[in-house]
């Protein structure tokens, strides 16, 4: 286990006394789950519909932000005082500015962990001839050491830090949790142990937020383990889907939780009329995408059961989707047109949720100075984002510009993919 460390002295002593005190007794926490870049886009959707349509509630003024993987992303933005729509602008739209995220970070082959794994190819081929025909060991025990020459991960995950930096340095924020004016917890898994590591708590807060960042949303195959101190972090959702531990345990009087995966009920929607006959016939990424989430929201529900027992005094509130919702399930969330589709769908469907558990919600949000916002709520014409232009306006207005061609090519591509693999739907 890392050992603490001091917090390096304050000049301000008042802010700092202050700054402990609002922390001791903290009042609204908000816990953020991952899901990859469908789950951002989900849950920014989901806070801009909750930031609309709840009075009394400021994202920006909570005690305690809890994120984990994708969810740490979103948690670090609104503890460095980020609005909802300002990480909508960021990471939904598309405007040419050093700011916006760009789904290209993500696609880059981890080069360097490749060549890393390559150099050890001749002493581990040689290790497993020795054993084999030397130490007569079987030929598939001896050839097993060669799995030490795969790569951990297909894709360089270097530039989630170096962009999160950037951004978190700009003038009003900060790359530094002890800097923050709420806490900030961002959850890993020490991959030596399969501890959880919380990245913002004391002895763990002397580590960049943004290398905090790319360490909770190391997905294991995907990404490689990022190494900080010494030692090797993975995803947080290794070890629990939530970590609201954290915040519950300080008193934290309401627990906002946003989960955007959920399994599937591939069954007959009562809105659309649609029925998905097996997921089967969307293939492997259907399958594996099935199997991910169920076993992600089993834990989740153990860890409510759980919370409900151990922190009776503790409101907690949980949004997620709708589990037959069929558009969220097969996203494609790296075509730039369904980031913004989706990030619409999950606000006009937060409202929604809303909406149906409003006699549910309204007396727990109450209890802490949060009212629900009746007109915002079911206003037909409110939506997130205004009508993308016509691809032809916005090539001409931007010089059709690389990024737009991407965004085409993309854009067919998940066509094209969606016609083999999406199952086919009567009506």
């Amino acid at each position: 286990m890392m050992q603490p460390r001091q917090a390096p002295a304050r000049s301000n002593a008042p802010a700092a006394r202050q700054r402990t005190t609002r922390r001791a007794r903290p009042r609204i926490a908000v816990a953020l789950a991952g899901g990859g870049p469908l789950g951002a886009i989900y849950e920014i959707g989901a806070l801009c519909a909750l930031d609309d349509c709840l009075q009394g509630l400021d994202f920006n003024a909570c005690d305690h932000y809890v994120g984990v993987s994708a969810g740490g992303f979103i948690a670090a933005g609104l503890a460095n005082g980020m609005a909802p729509r300002q990480l909508c602008a960021l990471f939904i739209e598309d405007r040419p500015n050093e700011e916006n995220f760009d789904p290209s970070w993500l696609l880059k082959p981890a080069w360097a962990e490749f060549g890393h794994r390559l150099q050890r190819v001749p002493g581990l081929l040689g290790s497993a001839l020795w054993a084999w025909g030397v130490q007569g060991k079987p030929l598939t025990t001896a050839f097993e050491r060669l799995g030490a020459a795969l790569p951990t991960g297909l894709l360089d995950n270097e530039g989630i830090h170096q962009h999160i930096e950037r951004l978190f340095s700009r003038e009003g924020r900060s790359n530094d949790f002890r800097r923050l004016r709420a806490r900030l917890t961002l959850v890993a898994t020490q991959l030596d142990t399969g501890d959880a590591a919380p990245f913002g708590r004391p002895g763990w807060d002397h580590v960049p937020i943004s290398r905090a960042i790319q360490a909770s949303a190391a997905l294991p195959g995907l990404f490689p383990p990022v190494a900080i101190d010494g030692k090797h972090y993975v995803d947080g959702a290794l070890k629990k889907t939530l970590h609201a531990t954290v915040a519950l345990d300080e008193g934290v009087g309401l627990l906002l939780c946003l989960n955007p995966l959920v399994p599937f009920h591939a069954s007959e929607h009562p809105r659309s009329a649609k029925r998905i006959p097996s997921l089967v016939d969307g293939g492997l990424p259907a399958v594996m995408s099935q199997t991910f989430r169920s076993m992600i929201h089993s834990r989740l529900a153990l860890g409510l059961k759980h919370y409900e027992r151990a922190y009776p005094e503790s409101d907690i509130v949980l949004i997620e989707p709708d589990q037959r919702d069929a558009e969220l399930f097969f996203a494609n969330t790296f075509s730039y047109r369904q980031r913004r589709e989706m990030a619409e769908h999950a606000y006009q469907q937060t409202r929604q949720l809303l909406s149906e558990r409003q006699a549910e919600l309204a007396p727990k949000l109450a209890r802490h100075g949060v009212q629900i916002d009746a007109v915002a709520l079911h206003d037909p014409a409110r939506h997130l984002l205004p009508p993308a232009p016509r691809r032809a306006q916005a090539q001409k207005r931007r010089g059709a510009s690389a990024t737009l061609r991407l965004h085409d090519t993309l854009d067919t591509l998940q066509h094209q993919l969606g016609l083999r693999k999406q199952p086919t739907r009567s009506h």
